[in-house]
């Protein structure tokens, strides 16, 4: 199998550290390259078999960030840690014992697994690339890994087409785990499927991670889906953290007004739990030409002078993280904010 690095107790097994990944992006004959700042100084940590959700509008950065979390794409600027291993520092073989370690699963089942070859061979490729295990002993863990993930034996000899849609993403799962990594970024990975089959892989995905303590980076926009699945909540807006913090400070008590318009946009069949709906001013602005001091301050119904001037940092506000001036004030009131 691919080599575990041992994690001292306690220690987090993924670590972001100010992750920046900026773009240069051509403006037109003989005008300088602009630069998009689609992540711009993403920080925190993960412990195993905890979840960590990441919600935001399109065009946050959340697939940006994932594209750092699995190495597809370097980091600008930041440090990313794997299991203690600083990787925006190491060297080629520490990246390759380190690449197993942290799997993704895709949005799109249709889309992420080749047509051309049987669900054994699928599952079968990272094993023989990255292990010294002997074909038998490789065909046993991948019927192994099928079972796991409630697919039945004879799926081997089956094509990806042959699969519904969310035997497909069960599929793209069962490759995710069959390097035993320590990390699962896990892609919107139910917004493709029917309501009805969503519950079915969540609830996978969480007797995984309890079987097993991996851990998850669960990128979604759907906050139905993020309070049934996640440990705790990292809200992005234009590419920065906005507030961070366990799932039930986030949902009971949110701190930062983009977070409070996120929950107040989503469908609750409850009617006394229903929040006021919120309506934000405008779109989200271009990440080539942010505004200055707060991003959200073009949009937000409690902008003030300092927002417009001044940008916010991380703060601690009742147990969590949040970038906002007036946090503390519009939380007040024994942790009930006046909205």
């Amino acid at each position: 199998m691919s080599a575990r690095l041992p994690v001292p107790e306690n220690a987090p097994v993924l670590e972001a550290k100010s992750l920046t990944r900026h773009y240069a992006v051509a403006r037109g004959w003989m005008k300088p390259k602009a630069t998009l700042r689609a992540l711009d100084g993403v920080s925190f940590e993960l412990q195993a078999a905890r979840t960590l959700a990441v919600v935001g509008e399109s065009g946050c950065g959340k697939s940006t960030l994932a594209r750092q979390l699995t190495f597809i794409e370097t980091p600008t600027s930041g440090e990313l840690i794997v299991c203690g291993t600083n990787l925006t520092r190491a060297g080629a073989r520490e990246r390759r014992t380190a690449r197993p370690l942290v799997q993704m699963v895709f949005q799109n089942p249709y889309a992420s697994l080749n047509p051309r070859k049987k669900i054994g061979a699928i599952l079968d490729e990272p094993l023989r690339i990255n292990t010294a295990l002997s074909s038998a002993e490789r065909a046993v863990m991948v019927r192994a890994m099928l079972a796991r993930v409630g697919l039945r034996d004879d799926s081997i000899d089956r094509y990806p087409h042959m699969f519904s849609g969310g035997q497909r993403q069960r599929v793209a799962i069962a490759r995710a785990l069959i390097l035993q990594p320590r990390v699962i970024v896990a892609d919107e990975p139910v917004s493709a499927l029917d309501v009805s089959i969503q519950a079915q892989v969540l609830n996978l995905l969480m007797d995984l991670r309890d079987a097993t303590g991996v851990a998850f980076v669960f990128i979604s926009h759907n906050l139905s889906v993020v309070r049934h699945i996640a440990d705790d909540v990292l809200v992005m807006y234009l590419g920065r953290t906005v507030e961070q913090g366990g799932k039930a400070r986030i949902f009971d008590t949110p701190a930062h007004p983009y977070t409070r318009a996120l929950l107040a946009a989503t469908p609750i069949l409850d009617a006394p739990a229903r929040r006021e709906k919120i309506v934000l001013r405008g779109e989200l602005p271009s990440p080539l030409h942010p505004p200055a001091g707060c991003a959200f301050h073009l949009r937000c119904p409690h902008a003030q002078e300092r927002c417009v001037k001044e940008q916010p940092v991380l703060r601690v506000v009742m147990d969590r993280q949040v970038a906002c001036h007036r946090a503390e004030e519009l939380m007040q009131g024994c942790g009930n904010p006046i909205w």
